[in-house]
């Protein structure tokens, strides 16, 4: 299928989902990860990705799901992230989401320099009470690391720029459905104002 098709395929998969009630994107991460609980690699193949969109009323016929797979299937392992169909389900963080976000990464990105380091994320982020640190089995450095990598450092370069920040939220945003409670959870993550 081509490019204009898949889209088609994408906006009726949005519609369908969208016609059954505002939690139905939050409902399909639950069928996916319940789908998943077999390894656990929130990854699903292509008949656990048919039965999860069936099982939330979308029907596709088997040349639009092939289409939609291959969409998704961004390393051809036969695979589906299923975050980041949600992400794509659902679309980048709203107008009402996004600000929140930015200003979460602020809080963390203390030399605005648009890149979270460890340097910056020390007096923010307390090791005192990690299980790991309290056992002595992490460094204060080892747990920023692991913070950091934790959302979404890619590369493994100790640094969270503000695109992989956003990511890392998108898909989290992905999976609540509500813009208050999205809000609220990162008010109280992050000790926002």
């Amino acid at each position: 299928m081509a490019s204009e098709e898949v889209k088609e395929v994408l906006e009726k998969v949005r519609e369908t989902l969208k016609a059954r009630g505002a939690r139905t994107i939050a409902g399909l991460g639950r069928t996916f990860r319940a789908l998943d609980s077999y390894d656990g690699n929130k990854k699903v193949d292509k008949e656990e990705f048919v039965v999860g969109l069936r099982e939330n009323g979308v029907d596709l016929t088997q040349d639009e799901a092939d289409a939609l797979m291959g969409h998704f299937d961004i390393d051809g392992d036969g695979h589906v992230c299923f975050d980041e169909f949600l992400v794509g389900i659902r679309g980048r963080l709203n107008e009402n989401r996004e600000p929140i976000v930015h200003e979460a990464f602020a809080k963390f990105d203390k030399d605005s320099s648009g890149e979270i380091a460890i340097e910056d994320i020390k007096g923010v982020y307390n090791t005192d009470f990690h299980p790991d640190k309290q056992s002595g089995e992490k460094t204060d450095e080892e747990i920023f690391q692991d913070f950091l990598s934790s959302f979404g450092d890619k590369n493994d370069d100790g640094i969270i720029t503000k695109d992989e920040w956003i990511e890392y939220y998108s898909a989290v945003s992905s999976n609540i459905d509500d813009d208050d409670h999205f809000n609220l959870m990162m008010k109280n993550a992050w000790q926002l104002d």
